[in-house]
């Protein structure tokens, strides 16, 4: 029996989703790109993909490439904030948030600090 072809219209699951932003911005040359795994640390997301680009122009041109290989990819959910200024750019996916940074701003804000030091467990005790 032939089995029927995958339609367009299925959407890429979380590791997916990761591994299309991770290569849209390597091929896109964004510097420094760290994901950061949330499971257990919040309900927002499953994964947050942190990464840099050279100057405002380079950021900017990084947000429009992920926002159109997402698109192309039936990605169920994009929304984009900060595109206007590209001094730094977040790019929500549901399962997996993106922050496109110049590198003075991601040094200023310091993210990955931030949330690779929250504990997995966020249950009370001591």
């Amino acid at each position: 029996m032939n089995q029927p072809a995958p339609t367009p219209a299925s959407h890429p699951g979380s590791v997916e989703l990761q591994d299309l932003i991770t290569e849209t911005l390597r091929d896109g040359s964004a510097e420094d790109i760290v994901s950061i795994d949330l499971t257990g640390k919040s309900s927002i997301a499953d994964c947050m993909i942190i990464a840099s680009g050279r100057s405002t122009r380079h950021v900017g041109a990084l947000a429009e490439r992920l926002s159109l290989a997402l698109k192309h990819s039936g990605a169920p959910r994009l929304a984009i904030e900060g595109e206007r200024q590209a001094d730094w750019v977040l790019v929500d996916v549901g399962d997996v948030i993106v922050h496109l940074f110049r590198e003075e701003t991601r040094l200023f804000y310091n993210l990955e600090k931030m949330w690779s030091a929250l504990p997995a467990d966020t249950g009370t005790g001591a």
